[in-house]
Parts: C-alpha cells; sequence; structure tokens
C-alpha cells in the first residue's frame, strides 16, 4: 500500500471536477441542514479515489482485486440505474419545491418498490460501491481516506434525508424506514 499523491494533472482534473461539483452542489451548499450539503463531500472524496486511482483502472485485468473491484462497480451501476428508473416509473411529477435537491429527488410519491422495497437510498448505496469498488482498482493510504470520509459523508446524506423525507411524508415513511434497510439490502 502505497500513500497515493497526486500527480500534476491529477491535481488539476480535480480542480476542474471540483469546480465541476461545486457547481452543480451550488444550491445545497448553501444549507447546511439540507442532505445535498453532506452530498457534496462524498461526490468531492469519490472525485480523489476515482482521479487517484484512474492509472491502475485496466491494470492487472484478472487479478482478484482487479475482479472484487469491478463486481462492486457492476453493483453500484445496477444500483443508481434501478433506482432512477424506480423514481420516474413510481415517485410522480415533482411536487417538493426543495430547491436545494435534483429535480429527480422531489417526488410527489413516496416510493417504495423496485430496489426502493429493500433500502431507502440506492443512489447512495451506489456511491458508497463507486467509491469502495475504485479504491479497491489500487489501494493507498489516501485512498482509503478518501473511501471512509466518502462513506461518512453518504451515512450524513441518508439520515439528514431521511430527516427531510420524514417531514415531507410523515407517518408512511416512518412505517416505510421500519420495513426497510439505509444502504445494504437485509443487513445495513
Amino acid at each position: 500500500m502505497d500513500f497515493g499523491f497526486l500527480a500534476p494533472w491529477q491535481s488539476l482534473a480535480f480542480l476542474v471536477g471540483s469546480a465541476l461539483c461545486i457547481y452543480i452542489s451550488r444550491k445545497p451548499l448553501r444549507n447546511p441542514r439540507c442532505h445535498g450539503f453532506y452530498r457534496f463531500f462524498a461526490f468531492e472524496a469519490i472525485l480523489v479515489i476515482l482521479l487517484l486511482n484512474l492509472p491502475y483502472w485496466h491494470h492487472n485485468l484478472f487479478a482478484p482485486y482487479q475482479l472484487l473491484s469491478w463486481a462492486i462497480l457492476l453493483t453500484s451501476l445496477a444500483f443508481v440505474l434501478s433506482g432512477l428508473m424506480q423514481l420516474k416509473k413510481e415517485g410522480g411529477r415533482q411536487a417538493r419545491n426543495q430547491q436545494e435537491n435534483f429535480a429527480f429527488e422531489n417526488t410527489e410519491k413516496l416510493v417504495s418498490g423496485g430496489i426502493f422495497r429493500y433500502i431507502r437510498h440506492p443512489m447512495y448505496a451506489s456511491l458508497l460501491l463507486l467509491a469502495w469498488g475504485g479504491l479497491f482498482k489500487h489501494l493507498s493510504v489516501l485512498g482509503l481516506l478518501a473511501s471512509v470520509t466518502a462513506t461518512l459523508a453518504l451515512l450524513l446524506t441518508g439520515l439528514v434525508e431521511e430527516r427531510e423525507n420524514l417531514a415531507f411524508f410523515g407517518a408512511p415513511y416512518k412505517a416505510y424506514m421500519r420495513r426497510s434497510k439505509r444502504f445494504i439490502p437485509f443487513l445495513f
């Protein structure tokens, strides 16, 4: 395991990527009480992981750590696609006027089918899997710190979003919380 410092090109890419993250997160960054505020820090940590490990993305392709990484990354992709499709199918039109949210988050109805039957936050679970799958491309101290940071930021994101959803959906969301897990089906 190395310390994994960023090369000059990675640092420049990080600055450009961070500018993009700041732009898409500009509204939530003004409100530390919304879930998007914490999601921004997860985006930044994941950006570090991806840039740090980009040179190793296809290195030693059939090594066990690469196969594990690809399995985690493909699961990440399945989670996000499944979640987005279910939000579109079941969520209804945009009902909430929460300026800090992405448009697809402002659903009229509580989405509890498909992947949401098992976990409340498939998009955040997808980001968790992206962080850890990216880390397994090449282990480093910086990558591990970024993965832990992403995990903590996404945990906070989920907790804050649950508070927001309880305020909007009320008792039905509370009942939904009792029958679903936060990030990992059947476990957590």
